[in-house]
């Protein structure tokens, strides 16, 4: 498959021209046109580049590329290092930010939500774009039940902020993978009885305590790996790729 073909296969399936995002969605770095072997990953680190150069890989997928918002622009130290190593190797890479974390079907929160059994419902922020998503379980959890849940789910032990009632059962539920605390707020306007994000902040602790909601940070990159690892399935079972899932460990 040619490069620039496999780009316009994921943007059909991604619709990235419908989300205003923080990073170009789509080929980033241009390398060989004919693509047959691709790694997919969380983050396009110098660790999981190296891994793509082993594995004799033509393109690297992942959700966290490069060319971000107000990053410092020229290609020099750490930047300079990871685009020359993509070059040398003429290694295709590919990033997916946004449209990867709310598509209905491949996404991160779609894939989160499947992992724990909750029953999706809609958007937080009211529109189909929304990053953050709210949904119920069949039967309400204990916190300390959903937390050795999301444990055994993600291989990662989350940190649970509890209400100043321990013993509110969980229902109804919001998330947003990666770094969606600040959707906290929202979940308590929806009413829900507990949120989950990738991400904690300082001030969450006391949203959580004081807004009556249990709080679930359970790991920015352990909350990111099933949208690129769905999508990289997505390619291989639909159009015959080559796809491997590469996990670099990150405790975030």
């Amino acid at each position: 498959m040619k490069n620039i073909q496999l780009e316009q296969i994921i943007h059909e399936k991604l619709s990235p021209h419908l989300v205003k995002d923080y990073a170009p969605n789509g080929l980033q770095v241009e390398g060989k046109p004919d693509i047959k072997k691709i790694i997919t990953g969380v983050t396009a680190s110098q660790a999981l580049i190296e891994k793509a150069v082993e594995k004799k890989a033509d393109a690297l997928l992942v959700h966290h590329g490069y060319f971000w918002k107000g990053e410092a622009e020229p290609i020099r130290g750490m930047k300079g290092h990871r685009i020359r190593t993509l070059i040398k190797h003429d290694i295709n890479l590919y990033g997916y930010h946004l449209p990867l974390d709310i598509h209905p079907e491949l996404g991160n929160n779609a894939q989160l939500a499947r992992l724990l059994n909750i029953e999706v419902e809609g958007g937080l922020e009211g529109h189909p774009q929304s990053v953050a998503m709210f949904g119920r379980f069949s039967a309400p959890q204990t916190g300390a039940g959903l937390a050795k849940k999301i444990n055994q789910v993600l291989h990662r032990a989350p940190l649970h902020i509890s209400p100043v009632n321990q013993d509110k059962k969980i229902e109804t539920i919001g998330w947003c993978t990666g770094g969606g605390q600040d959707f906290i707020e929202l979940a308590v306007k929806h009413g829900l009885d507990a949120f989950i994000s990738g991400e904690i902040s300082e001030r969450t602790t006391y949203t959580a305590r004081e807004m009556d909601i249990h709080y679930f940070a359970a790991g920015h990159h352990a909350t990111e790996r099933y949208g690129v690892k769905a999508l990289g399935e997505w390619l291989a079972e639909q159009h015959g790729l080559d796809v491997e899932f590469v996990d670099i460990d990150n405790p975030v």
